[in-house]
């Protein structure tokens, strides 16, 4: 097994690998199109795990720089799961100068908890103070669908 490295220069980032997890594996992005994908990636600070030159980690960060950061699309390739690279990369995440001193940093989960939960993340202190807007079919609609 190789050194598992995290840097954030897009420039080293395999979209290819990303766009397929998050299309065809991630729960939460099922369907997505590859230029959302391109996008999501273009407004976002990403950080990129690989082992022996190859991808096997994403995650990003919308930010300010400021004040509001959001964790997004966390993974890790399945063959290379089980191994703490999902720590280390949180790990970098956490320690990444640009996120330093945000007032709120969140994320959405559905089953990782006790990993964001060992780098502070919690329930909202003030559930009801926080709303949002949700579609969680809009990549798998058809282009005639409401």
């Amino acid at each position: 097994m190789g050194i598992f490295q995290i840097t954030t220069d897009k420039r080293r980032l395999d979209i290819d690998v990303i766009y397929r997890f998050l299309c065809n594996e991630a729960y939460w992005s099922r369907g997505i199109p590859r230029e959302v994908v391109e996008r999501a990636i273009e407004g976002s600070l990403c950080f990129g795990g690989y082992l022996d030159g190859r991808q096997v980690a994403f995650a990003r960060v919308v930010t300010d720089g400021a004040t509001f950061g959001y964790l997004a699309d966390v993974f890790v390739v399945p063959a290379h799961r089980g191994q703490g690279h999902a720590k280390t990369l949180m790990a970098a995440i956490m320690a990444h100068p640009r996120l330093q001193g945000l007032r709120r940093f969140s994320l959405a989960t559905s089953d990782a908890h006790g990993l964001y939960a060992g780098f502070g993340f919690a329930a909202p202190a003030s559930p009801r103070s926080l709303m949002e807007r949700l579609d969680p079919d809009i990549y798998t609609r058809t282009p005639d669908q409401p």
